[in-house]
């Protein structure tokens, strides 16, 4: 009984990802292109992102890369979640520019980022 109850612990520390893991892969088939291809979901997503409108679970757990994905080009995200950030934060940029603005201004109000950021909007948006 000790050894099982000692190997459930070593599966779940196995199965937790350190600091320096990448997010949950639950959203790596999610799809984007209905979200940017949507005016009124995509406008709804931006104003959960500015925390100025009602959120749905997956835009929850979106907002939640959006900080990093503006200062560390999403490092902690996978190559899926870099794509599918990439391209919801630039059909925001393209489509609500108003809303991209004050999604910059919320998380890099001194510009220290933008040219990363628009590197990685360039690499993985496309």
């Amino acid at each position: 009984m000790k050894l099982v109850i000692i190997l459930a612990l070593v599966a779940v520390a196995l199965a937790r990802p350190d600091d320096g893991g990448t997010y949950d892969s639950k959203y790596d088939n999610f799809n984007v292109d209905e979200l940017v291809g949507n005016a009124r979901l995509l406008k709804s997503y931006a104003h959960c992102f500015l925390d100025d409108g009602k959120c749905t679970p997956e835009g929850n757990d979106f907002k939640k890369w959006i900080p990093e994905a503006t200062t560390t080009s999403c490092g902690k995200c996978s190559e899926k979640q870099k794509t599918l950030v990439a391209k919801t934060i630039q059909a925001i940029k393209d489509k609500l520019p108003t809303e991209y603005e004050a999604l910059i201004k919320k998380h890099d109000p001194e510009n220290k980022h933008q040219g990363e950021l628009q590197e990685f909007l360039q690499k993985y948006s496309h």
